[in-house]
């Protein structure tokens, strides 16, 4: 079985990003060269089912959205008690897919150079 690296870092990391995304980052993970590549592997990506977990044990104080990197929401969230309970169980089920949109935003910054 013969993986290049492009099917390795999909194999290895493709679970934090959305599943109708990965063909399009195969297609510009193949043209990657190596000093970016290099960067790429040098990167953590945020794992959703571990935000997830943090969401159900500490999201009433925001602690989710303050390790996503939403400051702002985190505040908001600690401030209200988790909007009374309701924004809480509301990011049960967001906040893995936030976690995987800031996987995305991290992936460009990194193929566009910056």
């Amino acid at each position: 079985m013969d993986l290049n690296k492009t099917d390795l870092f999909l194999m290895l990391k493709g679970n934090n990003f959305e599943s109708h995304q990965l063909p399009g980052i195969k297609n510009e993970l193949e043209v990657l060269d190596d000093e970016r590549w290099k960067k790429l592997l040098m990167t953590d990506f945020n794992d959703p089912k571990f935000f997830q977990i943090i969401s159900f044990l500490g999201g009433t104080f925001g602690i989710d959205r303050f390790l996503v990197g939403d400051t702002g929401l985190g505040v908001a969230k600690l401030l209200t008690c988790g909007g009374m309970g309701i924004w809480t169980i509301i990011d049960w089920f967001l906040i893995g897919g936030v976690a995987r949109e800031k996987n995305v935003l991290k992936l460009k910054e990194i193929l566009s150079g910056y």
